[in-house]
């Protein structure tokens, strides 16, 4: 399995206990594609370098996961058809490859 990380930006104008719930929500489907969430990091709300969708900010999120590399995709379709994120990216983690 490979190691990724995920930034998303979730919607400003939910309160904090359902920005929680769509993260363990993101978690959950990490699992059930086979992965596991190694870290997660809930950066907070912060401001946007511009508008997306009329928001002038939102809740960063960082999730460093495991994951098949065929179940990306349908993860980062997940993410998409969830209106509560935003906006999101995936990367592959290379830091392992660095240090080896």
């Amino acid at each position: 399995m490979r190691t990724y990380e995920l930034l998303a930006i979730i919607k400003p104008n939910l309160d904090i206990e359902e920005v929680d719930k769509v993260v363990a929500k993101m978690e959950e489907t990490i699992a059930e594609l086979g992965g596991k969430a190694l870290n997660t990091n809930k950066m907070g709300r912060k401001k946007l370098a511009y508008d997306i969708n009329k928001y002038k900010d939102g809740f960063y999120t960082g999730i460093q996961f495991e994951m098949p590399a065929e179940n990306i995709e349908k993860f980062k379709r997940n993410l998409k058809l969830n209106e509560s994120v935003i906006r999101s990216m995936i990367m592959v983690d290379d830091k392992e490859k660095a240090n080896a």
